[in-house]
């Protein structure tokens, strides 16, 4: 199993309606490494694969949602290192919906069985009763957490970051099951303030982090969800359309857009001294923008362009 050791492009960037920035900021292309495991999945994925090969298992299983990234990054990952995958999906009245749905219909067409449950019993995920079921129906295989977050999954977001980063004062990542910034974290150097913008609604974050990792050296600003995971507005979409215009840079709308737009506010508000350098980590995600169109379309709101 050859897994490559990319350093993934800096690129200095602009911002939609900031003439003079006061700050140096870039933005990591780790949306470029692989075309259909991309940026923090492939990070994520690559030591739980290297282990359940070592382990001697020939299945994945894990979880996510009608547009989670983590789960078409499985699919891909599995055919591409021989591995059947197994996907257990959130929300049953989805079963009849495959082919409506881009990430179920790549998902699928790179082979993963998909198995459609309830929300509640969705909810129930971590308890070692339903994972103890889950052994049961699916035996020797090799379960992979939501979001594909763990200690292994840590280990590979530590490789993000190499000596060109640590130029830098700021790291930014948005976050979604606190993996990727764990692994900013950990490996930033000593000067390094890490800034985490989460795709979800709540203040529980910090304390996951916390739990993570013994490092301080991060600040959480939980004011760029837009309502929580999934949610938009046109605010948010026109931004992200901006961003693409200027630095010809495709962002998602649940992870890099918000982001972005938070970063975006900080500038504006100066939250930053002068010529205070940040860089940013493109996490990838764009699976996601077909489907988040298709829900617009149908509420005749502005597309992602």
């Amino acid at each position: 199993m050859i897994w490559k050791d990319y350093k993934a492009e800096i690129q200095e960037i602009k911002l939609p309606k900031i003439a003079d920035l006061n700050v140096k900021l870039s933005i990591l292309r780790e949306d470029l490494i692989h075309s259909e495991i991309s940026g923090n999945k492939y990070r994520k994925l690559k030591y739980n694969l290297i282990e359940a090969e070592k382990l001697g298992f020939k299945k994945l299983l894990t979880f996510g949602g009608a547009f989670s990234n983590h789960i078409a990054a499985t699919a891909a990952a599995g055919k591409l290192y021989g591995f059947e995958t197994i996907g257990i999906i959130r929300g049953e009245e989805l079963e009849n919906k495959i082919n409506e749905n881009a990430t179920l219909r790549f998902a699928k067409q790179y082979g993963m069985q998909l198995y459609f449950i309830s929300r509640e019993e969705y909810r129930t995920k971590h308890e070692l009763s339903f994972l103890e079921q889950l052994k049961s129906k699916f035996p020797n295989a090799y379960i992979v957490p939501e979001g594909g977050t763990n200690d292994l999954a840590i280990k590979g977001c530590k490789e993000i970051l190499y000596n060109e980063c640590f130029n830098y004062d700021y790291l930014g990542s948005a976050i979604g099951t606190c993996g990727t910034i764990t692994g900013l974290i950990e490996s930033s150097a000593d000067h390094q303030t890490i800034l985490g913008f989460p795709s979800l609604k709540g203040d529980f974050i910090t304390k996951d982090i916390q739990e993570l990792t013994s490092k301080n050296n991060f600040t959480i600003f939980n004011d760029y969800h837009f309502g929580g995971y999934g949610k938009v507005n046109e605010e948010l979409i026109n931004f992200i359309n901006g961003f693409k215009h200027l630095n010809r840079i495709q962002l998602d709308p649940i992870y890099t857009g918000k982001m972005l737009f938070g970063i975006a506010d900080l500038i504006k508000k100066n939250y930053f001294k002068n010529n205070s350098s940040i860089l940013l980590v493109h996490t990838g995600g764009l699976q996601g923008i077909e489907g988040m169109n298709n829900f617009l379309r149908k509420k005749n709101k502005n597309i992602i362009e």
